[in-house]
């Protein structure tokens, strides 16, 4: 994998360059729970909560077990309803591209997570309402990773999105953030990485309203859950599945089941679903 560091970052705030890493060389491995929707070829259903660890890293909390919804089990280190502490610096976003390699974003109010609650791009696409102490609040769309020092809590807001909040001119601010499940998302669209194939393929989710926990692809004999990449795609080595049925749940178990997906790399297809709001 390459990494970028592109210029603009502030210097000052004690953090990174804005930092987007490149795709991997295309061609070597690398509502409610309790409803169902059908819409075409994909259908949505509730799984099982499934129990998980709380994550143990220090900065970001843990949140108590009575704190944190039985339905959110597949959560990782950003759970709902958990208040955030930390600090909002920011970067030059530019077009909005960054590590969870989603392209160009269609607006700025964007993000870039700090390296331990990025969780191998277990962050990207996630919707957080940030709020400062001055009252003023934004919510933003996380496309990107902030790497060390960024510390855990801290978020490093896109220029735009910062302005929402503070003086640009002040560089640094205390703030607090929280998952959002927002209203706003049109449906999820499935892209396949470039150079994939039926021997070796990259899958991603794009649009989806809640973080995706996992997306495995059917099998001869059954569903595989494929590995996520920091660069945000699920893969399959060796091509099994490629371009057949995926199943992508999201942390509160929700699953969207997708009929077969044409196998056209770079290309971004609509799916017709989306999971329910929380």
């Amino acid at each position: 994998m390459v990494v970028t560091l592109l210029p603009g970052s502030r210097a000052d705030a004690g953090h990174h360059a804005d930092a987007s890493v490149a795709a991997a060389p295309a061609g070597v491995p690398s509502g409610s729970g309790s409803r169902a929707v059908t819409t075409g070829a994909a259908t949505a259903s509730a799984l099982p909560p499934i129990t998980s660890p709380a994550p143990s890293a220090t900065g970001t909390p843990a949140p108590p077990a009575a704190s944190t919804p039985r339905a959110a089990s597949l959560a990782g280190r950003i759970r709902p309803t958990v208040n955030y502490q930390g600090v909002a610096t920011s970067y030059a976003a530019g077009d909005g591209q960054g590590s969870c390699l989603y392209g160009p974003s269609g607006d700025l109010m964007i993000a870039a997570m700090n390296h331990a609650d990025y969780e191998s791009a277990k962050a990207c696409g996630a919707h957080v309402l940030v709020r400062a102490a001055s009252g003023a609040s934004i919510t933003v769309r996380i496309v990107n990773e902030c790497p060390l020092p960024c510390a855990p809590g801290q978020l490093d807001l896109s220029t735009q999105a910062f302005a929402e909040l503070a003086n640009p001119s002040l560089g640094r601010i205390p703030v607090s953030w929280t998952l959002l499940s927002p209203a706003e998302p049109d449906m999820i669209s499935i892209r396949y990485k470039a150079g994939s194939s039926r021997w070796w393929c990259g899958v991603q989710v794009i649009g989806h309203r809640n973080p995706v926990a996992r997306l495995e692809l059917r099998v001869a004999n059954g569903w595989r859950r494929l590995p996520r990449t920091d660069y945000n795609y699920f893969l399959s080595t060796d091509g099994s599945g490629c371009g057949g049925a995926i199943r992508v749940t999201d942390i509160y178990g929700e699953q969207l089941t997708i009929g077969k997906i044409a196998l056209k790399p770079d290309v971004a297809q609509p799916t017709g679903v989306q999971f329910s709001r929380r």
